[in-house]
């Protein structure tokens, strides 16, 4: 079993959008940006996946430059491009056409010695979709909380 160290979490993106389905993918990254990534400077949270010409692009990721890359270093916000299968973006493309579907990066995380990114297909919550995830949570926390102090 592979080792899984996660880099980077979007922690909204649960919050924002009802997750419809999850899918691994490779990224493509400079020797700088990996060396980066692998010391964990990656942030995700205003992230997003689209696609362009037939092939998935993340763009607003940002990877900090790596202190000792001098001249090597990248634009740390530029478009980078997920490794999929043909077969899988043409199943994005129909997923994405549909009102409301957005592709979001989940995570991004090492799996042994490579570098993953967890893409899902998203649909946008309102307003009160979200008040209700909230009152959910909230109800559960107290019953957890009630039986804990019952069992005391």
């Amino acid at each position: 079993m592979e080792q899984i160290k996660i880099l980077s979490k979007n922690k909204k993106a649960s919050l924002n959008y009802f997750i419809l389905r999850k899918i691994e993918c490779g990224i493509e990254l400079f020797g700088t940006e990996v060396k980066s990534v692998r010391l964990g400077k990656v942030n995700i949270s205003e992230a997003y996946a689209s696609i362009d010409g037939g092939e998935v692009f993340i763009k607003a990721m940002n990877i900090s430059p790596y202190e000792q890359g001098n001249i090597f270093n990248r634009d740390p916000l530029r478009p980078k491009r997920l490794l999929l299968h043909k077969s899988e973006i043409r199943t994005l493309i129909g997923e994405t056409t549909q009102d409301g579907c957005t592709l979001v990066p989940l995570s991004v995380y090492l799996k042994g010695s490579l570098i993953k990114v967890e893409l899902a297909v998203c649909k946008g919550k309102k307003l009160y979709d979200k008040r209700n995830d909230l009152k959910e949570k909230s109800a559960k926390r107290d019953i957890e909380r009630a039986l804990r102090e019952k069992n005391k």
